[in-house]
């Protein structure tokens, strides 16, 4: 997916924070989406450490939980964007 706002495809383009870092993804998706298509991965890191990212993609699995501004332990499959929002991955 492109980030780039000018692409007519980004139309309806809302800017998040990933990570401290501006991110700007299609209007209305989900935030697992919106990170997968910035190239984040690794959403959290399992208590091994390992890197773990959405596995079912429809809340069930817990794996692709993040922090949205400030709320911990959010499923990012099912929180879908908005503009300004701070994503905060354990990745």
């Amino acid at each position: 997916m492109s980030t780039d706002p000018g692409d007519p495809d980004m139309a309806g383009a809302v800017t998040i924070h990933v990570d401290g870092r501006a991110v700007a993804v299609a209007a209305g998706i989900s935030v697992a989406a919106a990170l997968l298509g910035a190239g984040v991965a690794a959403f959290r890191r399992s208590v091994d450490g390992e890197a773990r990212g959405p596995v079912c993609g429809m809340g069930v699995c817990f794996e692709c939980r993040v922090s949205v501004d400030g709320r911990a332990h959010v499923r990012s499959c099912l929180e879908p964007v908005r503009a300004g929002m701070e994503v905060r991955t354990g990745g």
